[in-house]
């Protein structure tokens, strides 16, 4: 069992930055889990935004925040990161932080990480309110 609660979140205006952090806590190591942020307005369906395998060796990202947004990890500190830059009003959303136990050297590791059934554990969300 592992627990994540995600903070960070807030209201900014566009062009501006904020720093998710996703802390985990759990009986399986974190280290064991590949790490990914997704995204949710009421009535739409779960939305990939960018994901970290184990080891912090690989990245991907949805197209729509490439170069905008980087995800990083702190393996000794059991969290990940989402850094957002340069936001936009579509950024807006509740964003939630996903475990996923999948191995990191399946050959399909970049599609099955975008889709939000492959993901074991979530947190709460926070929310993202980007103001034009």
């Amino acid at each position: 069992q592992v627990q994540l609660v995600e903070s960070g979140g807030g209201l900014v205006q566009a062009g501006g930055s904020l720093r998710l952090s996703c802390a985990t806590s759990g009986r399986t190591s974190f280290s064991s889990y590949n790490m990914a942020w997704f995204r949710q307005d009421p009535g739409k369906e779960r939305e990939f935004v960018a994901a970290i395998i184990t080891t912090g060796g690989s990245t991907y990202y949805e197209d729509s925040v490439k170069g905008r947004f980087t995800i990083s990890r702190d393996n000794a500190k059991n969290t990940v990161y989402l850094q957002m830059n340069s936001l936009k009003p579509e950024d807006t959303a509740a964003y939630y932080c996903g475990a996923s136990g999948l191995s990191s050297g399946n050959h399909a590791i970049s599609a099955m990480l975008r889709n939000f059934m492959q993901y074991d554990y979530w947190g709460q969300g926070t929310r993202v309110t980007v103001s034009s």
